[in-house]
């Protein structure tokens, strides 16, 4: 009796497991997780090395338009650094998209003063342009604690 109840919640996780990434009838396939991977690997490198602008076209055409990057927005990245940036696994989400935490150390220019700070992403795939899009928006580099 035991080994059945055992063998019954395998199957139970196996298929709970299989379906993780399937969300309203959008399956996401193993091409899609290896570019998902790959983009956010893409992304992190750019948001370390790159500037503001290199970051916009990671952005989801949608979430951008209606949240325009600010002057303010645009003078806050360049005061600052990024020195690191470690994203966790992947978590699917409803809707099939996929989020994320990451935890970025961040430099400021000016007093070369180093903190850490904790961001979510969430990565929604554009089936149009069949790739993945940072959907909700730059990372918040400046959260009160």
């Amino acid at each position: 009796m035991r080994r059945t109840f055992q063998i019954l919640l395998l199957a139970l996780l196996a298929l709970t497991s299989a379906s993780v990434f399937a969300a309203d009838g959008q399956k996401i396939t193993k091409k899609m997780r290896k570019q998902l991977e790959e983009t956010q690997v893409k992304y992190d490198s750019t948001l370390r090395w790159g500037n503001l602008d290199d970051l916009i076209p990671y952005l989801d055409p949608e979430y951008a338009e209606e949240h325009p990057i600010t002057d303010l927005e645009r003078s806050r990245f360049e005061q600052v650094k990024i020195a690191g940036y470690r994203g966790s696994d992947n978590m699917p989400m409803p809707g099939g998209r996929v989020g994320r935490s990451a935890e970025v150390r961040v430099i400021n220019n000016n007093t070369q003063a180093e903190r850490v700070v904790r961001v979510n992403e969430i990565w929604r795939w554009d089936a149009e342009a069949k790739r993945w899009l940072q959907a909700n928006g730059l990372p918040d580099l400046w959260q009160s604690r």
